[in-house]
């Protein structure tokens, strides 16, 4: 339940986070700032302070990476037996032969004789 809800979480940040980044203007679009344009002379300079759309990259790439690592924790722990041979021969204890007393022909049975 909680690696679905992870896993859907990922999927729909990641979609956003796609989203986020074509949405914004590339740095292309500032080529005219470098050359004397009114956007230069701002305070912080012809970028500017972080946009929202910058910030919420950001955030939604953290996020991101959260899921990213949360999902790869889930893939890496061991779960129980899935088929039901491996849950029966988990349960059944392998039988252990018994050990032979003397080990030679003479301990093989003998079929009773007709007489």
């Amino acid at each position: 339940m909680v690696y679905t809800l992870f896993l859907v979480a990922h999927v729909v940040v990641a979609v956003a986070l796609i989203a986020l980044v074509l949405l914004q203007q590339g740095k292309g679009a500032d080529a005219g700032a470098a050359f004397g344009s009114g956007a230069s002379s701002t305070m912080f300079g012809s970028q500017g302070s972080a946009s929202f759309l910058s910030r919420t990259t950001a955030v939604l790439a953290t996020v991101f990476f959260l899921t990213s690592l949360t999902l790869a924790y889930f893939a890496t722990q061991t779960s129980a037996p899935v088929s039901v041979i491996e849950q029966v021969s988990s349960e059944v204890p392998t039988p252990v032969p018994a050990p032979a007393e003397s080990g030679g022909p003479a301990d093989v049975p003998q079929l009773p004789s007709k007489q």
